[in-house]
C-alpha cells in the first residue's frame, strides 16, 4: 500500500524580536533578510515590551527564536519574559537569545541555566557575521529539538493509535454479518483518521463488453449523494485505476484504498476531504487493514455458508408448499413479512435475519403427511385431522439437534407455529409468551399471507377484510402485539406482496 504525501513548500522560521528600540527591529530584519536554513527564510514578529511579548508568544505556538532585550520597561523585563516562557507558558522549545545595550546588566549564570537561554550578547557585539552565526546556531538547535520531539510524539501517537486499532478491531470482529462488519469497520477507520466522509465498497467484477468494473456499496458515512448518483465518472475512473493497478492512491482530496483478500473480492475504501495521509495514519491504516482483511475473508465465508443454507431452506420450503398446492412465493412473502414484523418489534437485525431465513421451514413436517390427507379437497375427518396435526412434531424432529442458529430457529418455528395465543392451539397447548416469539411472528405472517391469496378452498380476501379478521382473532389465535404491528405496517406488507406475486 502506498500513500501520497503533500509536497507543499515548508513555511519560514518564525523569529520574535522583543526590544523597546524600533531601530533594533529594523536593523535586525535588514541584516537577516537573506538568511536561509534548510531552504527556509525568516518571518519576523515584533513586540516592544514584556506584555506584548507574552501576548505574541501565547498566540503563536511555533516561534523558533526570540531575540529578547533584557532592559525594557524595567531592568529585568526580558528576564521575566524568559522565566514566564519556560515556567508559566511551559514553552521548552523556542530558543532564546538575550540582548542588552547596557553593559553590566548580564544575568546571573543560574538564570542562563534555569531558563535555558541559548545565548547572551551585547547589542554592540551583534555585527552582521555574529548575528548570522548566532541565528544559525539557535535555529539549528530548535530544528534538532523539534525533530527529537516529533519522533517522541510520533511514538506516543503511534502507540495510542495502535491501542485504538486493537480496540477497534475487537469491536468490529464481533460483527457476524457483512454489512454490520462493514459499518463497524468504516466507523473505526473514520475515527482513526478523524475524517467525516468515507465509503466502503466491494468489487463485484467486470461487467459488459467494455469490461467496466462494478461495485457494491457495503457502508458509507457522511454526506454522499444518493446511490444512483454516487459513482461520478471521476470516482469510477479512480476506482478502476486502483483496481486495475491494485494500489492505493490519493486523487486530489479523495483517497482510494485497495485491499485485496483471499476470497478474490477486493474491498475499496474511499475517503473524501483528505489533504494528505500522514505517516502515522498510513502505518495505522496498514496495521488495521492487515488484520481486517483476515476478518473480512471469514465474514465473507460465513455469509456464503449462511446464504447457501438460506437458499437451500427456501427451496426446501418451496418443495413442501408446492406439494400441498400452496400459492407460489408463499414462503418468500412470509419470510419478508416476518423480517418486517421482527424489526418493527425492536428485534436486533441479526436475530431478525435468522428468523427470516428460518421461517420458510415452518411446514417442513408436512413432508411426511400422506397425500390422501394433505391433498384432500374436502373437510378432514377426525382421524385425518389428527394425522395433519402431527406435522409440527414431525418438523421439529427433522430439525431438532442442529447447533446452527437458523436450523435451531426453524425447529422452534416448525414445532410451535400452530400454537394459539389463548392456549387452544397444538401440539403443546402453549399460551401467550410461552409460545416462542419466532412462532408468534410466523403465525401472524402466515395468516396474513393465506388470507391475501387464493387457495383451492377460497378466493383471495380484500385487504379491509383481512385487517378486520386479524383484529377479530387478536388475543385468541394471534399475539395482539404483532397484530397491531402488522396493521401499523400494512402498506409495507402489501409492497412485499407485490414484489413476490403468485
Amino acid at each position: 500500500m502506498s500513500f501520497l504525501q503533500s509536497s507543499s513548500k515548508l513555511p519560514p522560521w518564525k523569529v520574535l524580536l522583543v526590544d523597546d528600540e524600533p531601530d533594533i527591529h529594523d536593523v535586525t530584519k535588514l541584516t537577516l533578510s537573506r538568511f536561509r536554513l534548510d531552504g527556509r527564510s525568516l518571518e519576523f514578529l515584533h513586540a516592544y515590551n514584556g506584555p506584548e511579548a507574552k501576548a505574541v508568544l501565547s498566540k503563536e505556538t511555533d516561534i523558533a527564536l526570540v531575540f529578547l532585550d533584557v532592559v525594557m520597561e524595567s531592568d529585568d523585563a526580558g528576564l521575566e519574559v524568559a522565566r514566564w516562557m519556560r515556567q508559566d507558558l511551559g514553552n521548552q522549545f523556542t530558543r532564546i537569545v538575550l540582548r542588552t545595550g547596557q553593559p553590566g546588566q548580564a544575568p546571573e549564570e543560574s538564570v542562563i541555566v534555569n531558563y535555558d537561554i541559548n545565548d547572551y550578547k551585547e547589542k554592540t557585539e551583534l555585527d552582521r557575521t555574529k548575528l548570522f552565526t548566532t541565528t544559525f546556531a539557535a535555529l539549528r538547535a530548535y530544528r534538532d529539538i523539534m525533530q527529537v520531539e516529533e519522533a517522541r510524539r510520533f511514538q506516543a501517537t503511534y502507540r495510542e493509535g495502535l491501542e485504538r486499532v486493537i480496540e477497534a478491531s475487537a469491536h468490529i470482529f464481533q460483527q457476524r454479518n457483512l454489512h454490520d462488519f462493514a459499518n463497524g469497520l468504516l466507523q473505526q477507520v473514520v475515527a482513526l483518521l478523524r475524517l467525516e466522509q468515507s465509503m466502503l465498497l466491494r468489487l463485484r467484477g467486470a461487467s459488459g463488453i467494455s469490461g467496466q468494473q462494478s461495485y457494491e456499496v457495503l457502508a458509507k458515512i457522511g454526506n454522499f449523494d444518493d446511490d444512483h448518483q454516487l459513482f461520478s465518472q471521476d470516482l469510477l475512473t479512480q476506482l478502476n485505476d486502483a483496481t486495475v493497478n491494485r494500489i492505493s492512491r490519493l486523487y486530489g482530496d479523495v483517497y482510494v484504498g485497495y485491499f485485496p483478500n483471499s476470497s478474490g473480492k477486493a474491498s475499496l475504501l474511499v475517503l473524501k476531504g483528505v489533504e494528505q495521509v500522514g505517516e502515522i495514519d498510513a502505518k495505522l491504516l496498514e496495521v488495521f487493514s492487515s488484520g481486517v482483511a483476515i476478518a473480512f475473508d471469514n465474514i465473507l465465508l460465513n455469509q456464503e455458508i449462511s446464504d447457501t443454507q438460506g437458499e437451500l431452506i427456501m427451496r426446501l420450503g418451496d418443495v413442501v408448499e408446492s406439494r400441498s398446492h400452496e400459492a407460489g412465493n408463499h414462503v418468500r412473502r412470509m419470510a419478508e413479512v416476518c423480517y418486517l414484523l421482527a424489526l418493527a418489534s425492536g428485534m436486533p437485525a441479526e436475530e431478525a435475519g435468522v428468523l427470516k431465513q428460518a421461517a420458510p421451514m415452518h411446514d417442513i413436517g408436512k413432508i411426511a403427511t400422506p397425500d390422501a390427507v394433505l391433498l384432500k379437497p374436502g373437510k378432514l375427518d377426525l382421524d385425518e385431522w389428527n394425522i395433519m396435526k402431527m406435522h409440527p412434531q414431525v418438523g421439529m424432529s427433522i430439525l431438532d439437534g442442529s447447533q446452527r442458529p437458523i436450523l435451531k430457529a426453524a425447529a422452534i418455528i416448525a414445532h410451535q407455529h400452530h400454537e394459539k395465543f389463548d392456549g387452544s392451539g397444538y401440539p403443546q397447548g402453549l399460551a401467550g409468551n410461552e409460545i416462542h416469539i419466532y412462532a408468534r411472528i410466523v403465525a401472524v405472517a402466515d395468516v396474513f399471507d393465506a388470507l391475501m391469496h387464493a387457495r383451492v378452498y377460497k378466493p383471495a380476501w380484500p385487504i379491509d377484510q383481512v385487517v378486520q379478521h386479524l383484529r377479530d382473532v387478536s388475543g385468541t389465535h394471534l399475539d395482539p402485539v404483532f397484530v397491531e404491528l402488522m396493521i401499523a405496517n400494512i402498506d409495507k406488507a402489501l409492497e412485499i406482496n407485490l414484489s413476490f406475486p403468485d
